[in-house]
C-alpha cells in the first residue's frame, strides 16, 4: 500500500499562486496515472488534474489554463502549480492514483483563498 504526503497549502489572496507537492512512499507514479483531487467543505471530493506515466495531462474545466500538473519520477513526487486562484478554489487538496486507491488517501493540504 502506497502512502501519499501532500504539502504546500497556504492562505493566499485571490489571484495568487501556490505550488503543491505530493510525495509517494514508493515509486508509483512511473507506472500509474497520478491525480490531484480536492474537497471543499460540504462537497464531494473531485478530480482536479491528472497526469499519465507518459506525461499526458488532463484538467477539470474550471482549472484549465490556471493549474499545471507535473511529475518527477526520480523523486516519486507530483506537483500542482496553481495560478490565478479564486475564492472557489478553497479546499483541501489530495493526491492519489487515478482512479484513486481508497486505502491510500493522505491527510491532504489546505488551500484557502481569501482577501
Amino acid at each position: 500500500q502506497v502512502q501519499f504526503v501532500e504539502s504546500g497549502g497556504d492562505l493566499v489572496q485571490p489571484g495568487g499562486s501556490l505550488r503543491l507537492s505530493c510525495a509517494a512512499s514508493r515509486n508509483i507514479f512511473r507506472f500509474y496515472v497520478a491525480g490531484w483531487y480536492r474537497q471543499a467543505s460540504g462537497t464531494q471530493r473531485e478530480l482536479v488534474a491528472s497526469i499519465t506515466s507518459g506525461g499526458k495531462t488532463n484538467y477539470a474545466d474550471a482549472m484549465t489554463g490556471r493549474f499545471t500538473i507535473s511529475r518527477d519520477n526520480a523523486k516519486n513526487t507530483v506537483y500542482l502549480q496553481m495560478n490565478s486562484l479564486r475564492l472557489e478554489d478553497t479546499a483541501k487538496y489530495y493526491c492519489n492514483t487515478h482512479p484513486p486507491d481508497p486505502n491510500s488517501w493522505g491527510q491532504g493540504t489546505q488551500v484557502t483563498v481569501s482577501s
